[in-house]
């Protein structure tokens, strides 16, 4: 089996799918790993180190793409990379199917090209461990930005997230509590913010209750307490997962009307189409935009800030199921789940829900359970 791995080509993405230790630890496992030279440069591995453990350099995408089984990325494939895919093939990588990807869709599966989305991967306990890493990373970064960008030189409130002796902390309004909800809220109280968590499940602002000891309010997500939250927020972080319709924009632009002239809005669902109406996807090289007086973050790949931590923490999530997979596909499908639900197409076919939610292509999705 034959792992190729791509130089990312994203907006000022940074991390590479698998670190060195990876590449050993699937080389040992008798994959052969071919990297597209500079691919780790970015994330301060070089080429020497991949070599090191086993590596084989290639000098194109072109050559990397075509001596591989499975196509191995970060971000998704620009069309200049998917147009080098071949029938049987997989790719495996982060798809982010919410901003407009049809036109890649319809490729790999006219060229009967397998796609395993990292972001869509579940275990069996029903968490998603390749996503939640990254989430976990993303939810630390938006405290980090947050505070950058409250700051009177970078035209926000001028207020300090944290706060000091006789003067309140900033508020901080987090819409969220998964991983990168709950990350923020614990990266904000790190750095002595006020937090105000709101969920639509109760068992989760139950459990973040007791996770902080009550440190922070924890409040239902109703679009009242919506409303009253964008009014008094000096930051507004937003972390939910868009699977449904009713979560797309819940923050609308009238709401964003009313906060706080120089607040901050650090929008992390912006890879499946935002949930702040007013949010478009910036870059990390130009990552905030004033609206409504608002400054408005939101870059798609947060973690890449960070990119020599992010591809550690992929490199842990996505290994262990890469050594099933270069163990042969097919047993693979049928014996690790968390693979199953990764599946986006196969065999020509539209193998995951979210094709139908999204572009209402029919699909026949794959047994999870």
């Amino acid at each position: 089996m034959v792992i190729g791995i791509l130089k990312e080509r994203f907006d000022d993405e940074q991390r590479v799918a698998l670190s060195p230790f990876g590449v050993e630890s699937l080389v040992n496992s008798g994959a052969q790993v071919i990297l597209e030279t500079g691919a780790g440069a970015e994330a301060r591995f070089p080429d020497e180190q991949y070599q090191k453990v086993g590596a084989t350099i290639a000098y194109s995408a072109e050559e990397t793409i075509g001596r591989a089984d499975i196509v191995l990325k970060v971000m998704p494939m620009e069309q200049e990379e998917w147009e080098m895919l071949r029938e049987g093939q997989i790719l495996m990588s982060f798809q982010l199917l919410g901003m407009g990807r049809k036109p890649f869709i319809d490729y790999v599966m006219e060229k009967n090209v397998g796609t395993i989305a990292f972001e869509y991967m579940q275990a069996a306990d029903g968490s998603y461990p390749v996503l939640r890493v990254m989430s976990e990373i993303s939810g630390q970064v938006a405290a980090q930005i947050a505070s950058r960008y409250l700051r009177s030189d970078h035209g926000g409130r001028g207020v300090l997230l944290g706060g000091l002796g006789g003067v309140a902390p900033a508020a901080t309004v987090i819409i969220g509590a998964g991983a990168s909800g709950m990350a923020a809220a614990q990266a904000v109280l790190g750095l002595g913010g006020q937090v105000i968590l709101l969920d639509n499940n109760v068992d989760r602002l139950r459990e973040a209750d007791q996770f902080f000891n009550k440190r922070i309010t924890t409040v239902v997500a109703s679009p009242e307490h919506l409303r009253r939250g964008c009014r008094i927020a000096d930051v507004l972080i937003t972390a939910i997962s868009i699977d449904e319709e009713e979560s797309h924009h819940i923050i609308t632009e009238e709401m964003v009307k009313t906060m706080k002239p120089g607040a901050v809005i650090v929008d992390m669902s912006i890879n499946q189409g935002g949930c702040v109406e007013s949010s478009r996807p910036t870059t990390i090289k130009d990552p905030v935009f004033v609206k409504h007086a608002v400054l408005h973050y939101a870059v798609p790949n947060m973690p890449s800030v960070v990119a020599r931590t992010a591809t550690y923490a992929l490199t842990n999530a996505i290994l262990p199921y890469l050594k099933i997979v270069i163990g042969g596909i097919p047993t693979s499908i049928n014996t690790e789940p968390c693979v199953r639900c990764g599946i986006v197409t196969w065999q020509g076919k539209a193998s995951h829900s979210v094709l139908q939610d999204l572009y209402g292509m029919n699909a026949e999705p794959f047994d999870c359970c």
